[in-house]
């Protein structure tokens, strides 16, 4: 038994350093894949800002014009209800103008 206290030691001098410096890396690991994932997440978040930015533009300019220009949208949208109906209804020519009926 005495004989092996010193290769235990041996062993354990080595192992710990190997295991302090397997850690340190480790944490060094965790500590980039933090900041790609904090980096990647404000990138994203600046693209979603920018949409948004472009959607209320967008809404702007449709409350612009619908307010500037004095439309009255619900009549226009009857009105164009009002044409279709109009031309679906019983026009053109009926397709057995030409034949005979038979008695």
């Amino acid at each position: 038994m005495n004989e092996m206290i010193p290769i235990i030691a041996i062993i354990m001098g080595c192992a710990i350093p190997m295991v302090t410096i397997w850690a340190k890396h480790q944490q060094k690991l965790a500590e980039m894949s933090v900041s790609t994932t904090a980096q990647a997440t404000a990138e994203k978040a600046a693209q979603y800002a920018s949409n948004v930015q472009d959607l209320e533009d967008r809404v702007r300019v449709l409350e612009r014009i619908v307010t500037d220009r004095g439309y009255d949208v619900a009549t226009q949208i009857e009105a164009l209800r009002d044409q279709r109906e109009v031309e679906s209804a019983d026009s053109g020519t009926p397709l057995n103008i030409g034949r005979k009926e038979k008695a």
